[in-house]
């Protein structure tokens, strides 16, 4: 049961990361920062579904955290830096090299062993 709640909780953090990708894109980048695109921002629908989930994420991890040792539990974050990238190539389009291919592999790798010790 704890590593169902761990991979849940990253793949939560990747979805979080999508919808901050979401939001920057639908606010677009400002020459600089001002307070109306600062505003847009807060008020973009993506921004906020992307905060309130980071919230729930918090309680949970502190939740799991009650019951599952941090040195078992940190590890399954790595999860979420293997999904998020390979969700934004799939939805945008972002580019991903053999070498970053490769290190997504050793970040698997490694957590099996991490996990299976």
């Amino acid at each position: 049961m704890q590593i169902v709640l761990l991979v849940c909780y990253a793949f939560g953090l990747s979805v979080g990361q999508l919808l901050f990708k979401m939001a920057a894109m639908s606010v677009q980048r400002p020459a600089s920062w001002t307070a109306s695109w600062l505003l847009r921002l807060l008020l973009d629908p993506y921004f906020v579904a992307a905060a309130v989930l980071y919230v729930g994420l918090s309680l949970l991890w502190v939740w799991m955290l009650s019951f599952i040792p941090l040195s078992r539990a940190y590890p399954f974050v790595a999860l979420s830096i293997l999904l998020t990238p390979l969700w934004g190539h799939l939805l945008f389009g972002e580019a991903l090299g053999k070498d970053y291919l490769l290190g997504l592999v050793l970040i698997v790798a490694g957590l099996l062993l991490v996990v299976h010790r």
